[in-house]
């Protein structure tokens, strides 16, 4: 499964309604996978919400080094295909992120995504976490 922002912050945070879930189908998921760009975006949604600084900083910097997710570090080809992605979808409020998010899905045959972003499901992917 795609490892999502929103997903990850829910990991993260206990007080998240949907930390229990997020714990559970990351600990049950065969394939993770995320890149750089949710790394840079988990930062700021956690200390939004109120998450410990040193904490979230821990996490992301665990995420480098864990065999258990694989890690996609965003270059400038597929920062350039993401953004055609964008593009070509005028009527779509998607950020950069999730257009990364939803080209590294498709490449590697994932539907499944740790996320409660509806914009995956615009997408025909199955984001996992929801209300």
């Amino acid at each position: 499964m795609l490892l999502d922002t929103s997903g990850l912050a829910s990991y993260l945070d206990d007080t998240d309604l949907r930390h229990s879930d997020a714990v559970a189908l990351f600990r049950g998921a065969h394939i993770r996978i995320t890149h750089s760009y949710v790394l840079a975006e988990l930062v700021p949604l956690c200390q939004a919400r109120g998450v410990n600084r040193t904490r979230t900083l821990a996490f992301a910097l665990d995420l480098l080094d864990t065999r258990l997710v694989k890690l996609v570090w965003v270059d400038e080809p597929l920062h350039t295909q993401a953004l055609a992605f964008l593009r070509a979808r005028p009527d779509k409020s998607y950020s950069l992120c999730d257009a990364v998010s939803f080209i590294l899905m498709r490449q590697h045959g994932i539907t499944d995504a740790l996320s409660t972003d509806k914009d995956f499901e615009r997408e025909g992917f199955v984001r996992l976490l929801k209300p």
